[in-house]
């Protein structure tokens, strides 16, 4: 059969479909312990990614964040006057900002992180825990094999 005879599977087993159903499966019992953190999804998001990466600028943390760079600024503004993160200009490009979380920032997410550790220590006994490993690698390098960067989609090799 030719490619362009092929039709679409069902959405609920389509890749996007299944993909998205896995990370709401994974979020919904995150979001009521994000909401009495009192933050959003994306904003976890940004905490997380500063906690493990440490000082960082905003360009790099709306890439590790998979947040677009408006977002970022308005999450970053958010956070910032709630006292969650310092700005600070860059020690040798003063048109730069580096970002970090305050101590309070760092409260937030050690204390939200337990209740989130102990969700995904379930999740792992649940599916196995070298299921999941194996599962989050494949994913890993499945986003790999298809990332478009600023290109089209490469044309299929020849069969």
């Amino acid at each position: 059969m030719e490619q362009s005879e092929r039709k679409l599977p069902p959405y609920q087993r389509s890749l996007a479909g299944t993909l998205l159903a896995a990370r709401e499966a994974v979020m919904a019992p995150i979001r009521p312990m994000l909401r009495a953190a009192n933050v959003t999804e994306q904003q976890w998001r940004v905490l997380r990614v500063l906690d493990h990466a440490g000082p960082t600028d905003p360009t790099s943390l709306a890439e590790a964040a998979l947040l677009f760079a408006p977002s970022v600024a308005r999450i970053l503004k958010e956070l910032v006057e709630r006292g969650l993160i310092r700005r600070a200009p860059h020690a040798h490009d003063r048109r730069r900002a580096v970002l970090t979380l305050s101590p309070s920032g760092q409260a937030l997410v050690r204390d939200t992180s337990r209740r989130t550790v102990a969700l995904l220590d379930d999740y792992a006994a649940r599916f196995g825990r070298q299921r999941l490993d194996d599962l989050l690698a494949e994913l890993r390098t499945f986003t790999a094999a298809i990332d478009l960067g600023e290109g089209e989609p490469s044309p299929p090799e020849p069969s």
